[in-house]
């Protein structure tokens, strides 16, 4: 039930961390920083964007017009019928317990890799994070957020909830998503439980000092033995394409108060699927 009390809590905030203008998390929290912050040089207010209305997204700006015109969107409708991927198959480096920040990054939970907070994103040593790798390219752990509902439908049935742990190339440069759909099952997971007992969130920008063992994440979905990968893009503004996809077969069970806790926690969010058009499903 703490960890109910510590997403609820969260919840009741959710709303005026939507309408804040200035999004304090992006600064330090920097795995949402292109999800939450305006592109520099632009007229474009913050909050023009609601997940609600992600249909139209490609009209409210030139700076969003990958949203109506992209070739490779995300997220899209999967299923077996897709079959299964046989290349671009991952190996892991997430050794050992990894620090970090735990908050709500507005519309859910959401945890951010520790690194030096008085260094410039561009001199942020990546390649010291957890990370892995596929077609000999290496990928580092930015960190996770959920979305509820999930993103990405398999077989017509979308789960209550979707985690992403976003990825970054040496530079910095978003690259890679993988995401682990969520449903609620007959007993708790050991990855949520690792989560603070008691936290406050009084303002946009509160976290929570977190140390996560990544193993139990993984562990739930067989190290992604089974999955599907496509090439496509962010799920929000400003819908940047290039991005690598790989969306686990299997499902990570919650507990049911654990499940409600997060759906209580989290605000809409989920973006309406894209058409399949040049994604490239497990090629």
């Amino acid at each position: 039930m703490l960890f109910q009390s510590i997403f609820l809590a969260a919840a009741t905030l959710a709303p005026t961390a939507l309408s804040c203008p200035q999004h304090t998390n992006a600064k330090r929290n920097v795995h949402l920083t292109t999800r939450q912050q305006v592109p520099p040089g632009t007229n474009v207010t913050q909050n023009d964007w609601a997940y609600e209305a992600s249909f139209n997204w490609g009209k409210i700006s030139p700076d969003y017009h990958l949203c109506q015109t992209g070739t490779q969107q995300s997220p899209i409708a999967l299923s077996l019928g897709n079959g299964l991927a046989l290349n671009h198959v991952p190996t892991f480096k997430y050794n050992g317990s990894v620090a970090g920040n735990f908050y709500n990054w507005g519309y859910g939970p959401a945890f951010t890799v520790a690194h030096d907070e008085k260094a410039a994103e561009e001199d942020i040593d990546w390649t010291s994070h957890p990370s892995f790798t596929y077609d000999n390219e290496t990928v580092y752990l930015k960190g996770w957020h959920i979305h509820a509902p999930a993103d990405h439908s398999v077989g017509g049935d979308r789960s209550k909830a979707e985690l992403h742990l976003v990825h970054v190339d040496a530079e910095g440069h978003e690259a890679a998503v993988m995401a682990i759909r969520l449903d609620p099952g007959n007993s708790n997971s050991t990855f949520f439980e690792q989560l603070p007992a008691m936290i406050s969130y009084t303002e946009m920008g509160v976290e929570e000092p977190t140390t996560m063992d990544f193993a139990p994440l993984l562990e739930s979905v067989l190290y992604f033995n089974e999955f599907w990968t496509y090439q496509g893009s962010l799920t929000s503004p400003p819908c940047t394409e290039g991005i690598r996809w790989f969306v686990a077969r299997q499902i990570l069970f919650t507990g049911v108060d654990q499940m409600r806790a997060i759906l209580g926690a989290s605000t809409y969010s989920a973006r309406a699927e894209q058409e399949v058009w040049q994604h490239r499903i497990n090629e």
